[in-house]
């Protein structure tokens, strides 16, 4: 006989893979699955995705888990609420007419947009924003102030824009006002909520945050920007909060059952891993690196590299929650890059060993600017740079260096926050897959200075979506705990301080070295 449950479910849609994970009121996983889905490269700089393959693989996740949960004895209809999280400034563009994609979806780690950013940088200068009816203020400055942000490949309405410019579906569905324009979240809530049936076209706020188009004070589109760009302000979704009931599952085996919490996988983390108050910080390593600091209820204008963005909303009428973003390109996918295309190791794991067998990099430093450099540097023409490297250099000191990079880089950050919000930081609590490396942590405690704490359930992306969509129906509170342990600093401190001047120098040799590239088509 099945036992009845009370059961949150939470779909992780990642940059290389989906997961459906159920989770109890404990935050234990009753059942999971997951699946990796292709990664297409059609150009140097291209990162594209199939959204249609990105909705088929959620919808096997969310079978094959819930054949599980079934399997183990519990009733069919124990998930009571489902909560999604996402990959954020990936670009989607589809038809309202069709209920169809109009091209591949660009990627977040995406550069083909340098020129596209170059015009409205340019365009910044030349002519500015709107700020007030007849008030117009030139530079980067007004950007910043509305959105957060500044002007970067990053961002996913600069893909838009690229997308409407070089893809003549795309160009025709916007001037036929047919276009539909959304993250990750929005293309799957879309479909699970019933598709080109329905035309429920959502986004919320942690997402929205991310496009250079939100007005991250009222929470609103701001049309000064919508105009900016030479966009339809009605190929926008409807903004709603973190935490409310969005709608109902239309098919499937979860069919009826409500959708309550939408939020950017980076912020899911940040709620997973209760870094809910002002001061608190996380950093999920994942196919990049994302170090969120809670600044509470204030907006913190960044002065040195960072960005200014939503935490989370916890319900239709609650105040915004902030805090500051530095990303980092790439962190895990250095590690694949020294599997798939290096051959130094044979799985992602055997890094910490191959990293552990020589105490030290042997003075090499690796700068992974695969497609240029994020916060706090915000070059996109810097370029990968192995420096150091002499006869005594070997593949230890390059794993090695490979972890280093990802801690000089949260370093960098961190540094930068602290300049921009004047509070200290004791400890980073700590999520993702390189987080299961001993060594990395420790590598990361030792150059950064600071306690790392990593929790012992590290699906902190998942559990954050899942608490949203619980508290949406009143079923979960946010009082989870789980066990953690921690990662000491052992180095000295002028050890630590020489490493960061030669990592300072070595970003300095990476910078501006590739310029005047051209869109390819």
């Amino acid at each position: 006989m099945s036992k009845p449950g009370e059961f949150v479910g939470s779909l992780d849609c990642g940059t290389t893979s989906v997961r459906f994970i159920i989770f109890d009121r404990h935050a234990d996983i009753i059942a999971q699955n997951q699946l990796e889905f292709p990664q297409y490269y059609p150009h140097p700089g291209w990162h594209d995705h199939d959204a249609t393959e990105i909705q088929e693989h959620a919808e096997q996740c969310i079978a094959a888990a819930v054949k599980d949960m079934v399997a183990a004895g519990w009733a069919a209809d124990s998930i009571k609420v489902i909560g999604i999280t996402n990959q954020r400034e990936t670009a989607v563009a589809w038809s309202r007419k069709t209920g169809k994609p109009l091209c591949k979806a660009i990627v977040w780690t995406d550069s083909r947009t340098k020129n596209t950013v170059a015009t409205f940088e340019a365009k910044l200068q030349d002519v500015g924003i709107e700020v007030e009816p007849g008030v117009w203020k030139k530079g980067p400055e007004p950007l910043r102030d509305i959105t957060g942000l500044p002007l970067s490949t990053y961002f996913s309405a600069i893909k838009l824009r690229w997308m409407i410019d070089n893809y003549p579906e795309v160009a025709a569905a916007h001037e036929a006002d047919e276009l539909a324009f959304g993250t990750v979240e929005s293309w799957v809530l879309y479909n699970l909520l019933g598709g080109v049936s329905t035309n429920i076209h959502l986004s919320e706020v942690t997402n929205a945050s991310r496009t250079l188009l939100l007005n991250t004070t009222t929470l609103q589109w701001e049309l000064s920007l919508v105009s900016f760009f030479g966009f339809r302000p009605s190929i926008l979704p409807k903004l709603v909060s973190t935490s409310e009931v969005y709608g109902e599952i239309a098919a499937g085996p979860l069919k009826g059952v409500p959708v309550g919490g939408l939020v950017g996988d980076q912020q899911g983390a940040l709620v997973g891993n209760k870094c809910l108050n002002q001061g608190e910080a996380k950093c999920t390593y994942g196919t990049g690196a994302f170090l969120l600091f809670c600044t509470g209820d204030e907006i913190v204008k960044s002065k040195h590299g960072l960005l200014s963005t939503i935490a989370y909303q916890a319900g239709p009428n609650a105040k915004p929650v902030y805090a500051l973003e530095g990303s980092i390109a790439v962190a895990g996918s250095a590690i694949k890059w020294l599997r798939d295309s290096m051959n130094l190791i044979s799985t992602a794991a055997e890094i910490n060993d191959l990293a552990g067998k020589e105490s030290n990099a042997g003075g090499l430093y690796f700068v992974t600017a695969f497609s240029g450099l994020l916060a706090p540097y915000w070059d996109p023409g810097a370029a990968g740079t192995l420096i150091g490297i002499s006869q005594y250099t070997n593949p230890s000191h390059i794993a090695r260096a490979t972890l280093e990079a990802n801690a000089y880089q949260t370093r960098a950050i961190i540094e930068s926050m602290l300049k921009d919000s004047g509070t200290s930081l004791a400890h980073l609590k700590v999520d993702g897959g390189m987080t299961n490396g001993d060594l990395a942590m420790r590598i990361l405690a030792d150059v950064g200075g600071f306690t790392v704490i990593r929790p012992e359930m590290r699906e902190s992306t998942a559990l954050g979506s899942a608490l949203l969509a619980g508290s949406a129906i009143g079923l979960f509170g946010w009082d989870i705990t789980k066990p953690e342990t921690l990662s000491e600093v052992n180095t000295k401190g002028s050890e630590r301080e020489k490493g960061w001047e030669g990592w300072k120098k070595a970003v300095e040799r990476s910078k501006g070295w590739e310029e005047g590239v051209s869109d390819t088509k």
